[in-house]
């Protein structure tokens, strides 16, 4: 046979992608019987070599299968890689007492290896994570009946097709429509553009080493500030104080007036004149 001829470890689609489809495309099909007795021999005796052929047989299959994903914008020769890692996981798992032509079985593993690699690479930000936005993804374009926005009863139809939401669809066509930006301004970008960059709004400044040092000594500031204007308070409002507001576990008016054998409005005078002063002397 002529699968038989080349090993699997010297076929590689991203060297010379047209060569590679040559080669593949030379390679025998299996009948049925031929099929299913490598099948046989693979799962009850583990023969390696059972399959290789099998892989190699249906390797042009793959091929067509990534062709149709050409719309993506992604390298074809990748598409075709992914595509033969799903077709050894088929060839792996596949039971020749099914009934069913490995071809069958393996397009599912084919395309769930693709469409893995296309939602990975397609954005650099994953643009689709739960079942039904994969969904969505991969059967929107094809819903969809013209190039402009869907209308309200369009996306119902496909909301309906697909059984998701409606809002989930018009999320997915939002994110098919939108497109990844460079976050650096490029290189032949002027003065008048090179501001529009993300890096120029999206910086985050909470780190900078300047700011954090103006919040460090802004804070020691008050903190000083605080500790010498409670200093000039009597030993009583600044014990309410204490007790209300810089304590873990602050008191209750009744539990200060209870202390000091006096009425709880009495406390919260006592409180509202010790704040007073204290703000007086921060701000002087």
């Amino acid at each position: 046979m002529a699968t038989s001829l080349q090993p699997v470890h010297t076929l590689s689609p991203g060297a010379n992608l047209g060569a590679y489809i040559q080669t593949v495309s030379g390679f025998d099909v299996l009948s049925a019987e031929e099929e299913k007795r490598l099948a046989e021999d693979l799962y009850y005796r583990e023969n390696l070599d059972a399959a290789r052929q099998l892989v190699m047989s249906h390797l042009r299959f793959v091929v067509h299968i990534a062709k149709s994903y050409s719309g993506y914008g992604l390298n074809q020769a990748d598409l075709v890689q992914e595509g033969n890692v799903g077709l050894m996981k088929a060839v792996k798992r596949f039971n020749p007492e099914k009934g069913v032509r490995l071809v069958s079985f393996a397009v599912h593993w084919i395309k769930a290896e693709i469409h893995e690699f296309i939602l990975r690479n397609w954005r650099i930000v994953k643009i689709a994570t739960t079942k039904a936005q994969r969904k969505l993804f991969f059967n929107l374009r094809g819903q969809k009946k013209r190039l402009a926005w869907l209308s309200n009863d369009e996306a119902k139809a496909v909301a309906k097709d697909l059984n998701v939401d409606v809002a989930q669809v018009h999320e997915m066509e939002g994110r098919l429509a939108a497109h990844d930006a460079a976050f650096d301004a490029g290189v032949d970008d002027d003065d008048d553009t090179a501001w529009q960059a993300p890096a120029h709004y999206l910086e985050d400044r909470s780190f900078d080493p300047a700011a954090q040092l103006e919040r460090d000594n802004w804070q020691a500031t008050n903190l000083t500030s605080l500790n010498s204007a409670m200093a000039r308070l009597d030993e009583r409002s600044r014990d309410i104080l204490q007790a209300r507001w810089l304590s873990e576990e602050k008191s209750t008016l009744h539990d200060l007036a209870e202390k000091y054998g006096v009425s709880a409005e009495r406390i919260r005078q006592l409180e509202k004149n010790a704040m007073k002063k204290v703000r007086t002397a921060m701000e002087a």
